[in-house]
């Protein structure tokens, strides 16, 4: 099975190249982020035409999760046990379109886009490090079967995961709170896959439209395939696809795939 991540950064927006890319990487399950859409608002024709069924959660034009699989979909979640909501005032905390879970091929995919965090002092910080505490804790359930946590996890979780600590856009990202959050997985009994493929320093994921990032090489490494130990032993190969940050209409981040053998 080809599984793969994707920060899409608007669905609606890049269907067609999102769709183009799943048919010539022969990806079986994609989870993406930031569709930007509620269900009835997703291009799905696009994605059921080339063989692909969806799972789709989104509440508005923000967030919004989305697993498109060719080898079986079932049991979907919208959310996992003690899933944070956020408000910034604290009075009616929502709960965000941020997880959306399915088995997918006898995998448990979790498509997962964590929260930003904004700033130090801003209470979506403390709301990023509690959603990352409580899918710790909830993916710690699950880690004696095949489960991929996968998605936009907003940490660079090692220096050379960014061009500059100091890049005022990803103060958040770069704290030791938020980067023993996303180790924390790892005392979960999950692997985080990309590492093990792609070790190399400034391999990056993410590269804001601002200030010629992209051309310049000034990006970040914050997407990742987190596995638990089962699926883990099953993996045989990975790449971090660069080029689809290049031409007309990308999004800022670009697909993490990895490849596992058969069970």
């Amino acid at each position: 099975m080809r599984l793969a991540t994707w920060n899409v950064n608007s669905i609606r927006a890049r269907v067609d190249r999102v769709v183009d890319w799943l048919e010539r990487s022969e990806t079986d399950v994609l989870a993406m982020q930031e569709i930007k859409c509620k269900p009835e608002q997703f291009p799905r024709e696009a994605f059921e035409a080339s063989g692909y069924e969806l799972a789709i959660h989104g509440l508005n034009q923000w967030n919004g999760v989305a697993i498109a699989s060719r080898v079986g979909l079932a049991d979907v979640e919208s959310a996992f046990p003690a899933q944070p909501g956020f408000d910034k005032a604290g009075v009616d905390p929502i709960v965000e379109a941020r997880a959306l879970g399915a088995t997918c091929g006898g995998v448990r995919v979790w498509s997962l886009y964590v929260p930003n965090g904004r700033g130090l002092a801003d209470p979506h910080y403390t709301y990023k490090l509690d959603f990352l505490a409580r899918l710790r804790d909830a993916a710690s359930t699950w880690a004696d079967s095949p489960t991929a946590l996968v998605g936009d996890f907003n940490v660079a979780p090692l220096p050379t995961d960014i061009w500059s600590e100091e890049d005022s856009e990803a103060v958040t990202h770069v704290t030791p709170e938020a980067r023993a959050a996303f180790h924390a997985f790892e005392d979960a009994g999950y692997v985080e896959l990309s590492r093990r493929f792609l070790p190399a320093e400034r391999t990056y994921t993410f590269w804001d439209y601002k200030q010629l990032r992209f051309p310049k090489g000034e990006g970040m490494r914050i997407d990742f395939v987190y596995a638990s130990a089962p699926l883990a032993a099953r993996a045989t190969a990975g790449s971090i696809v660069r080029d689809e940050r290049k031409g007309k209409g990308a999004s800022d981040h670009v697909p993490v795939v990895i490849d596992f053998a058969d069970a």
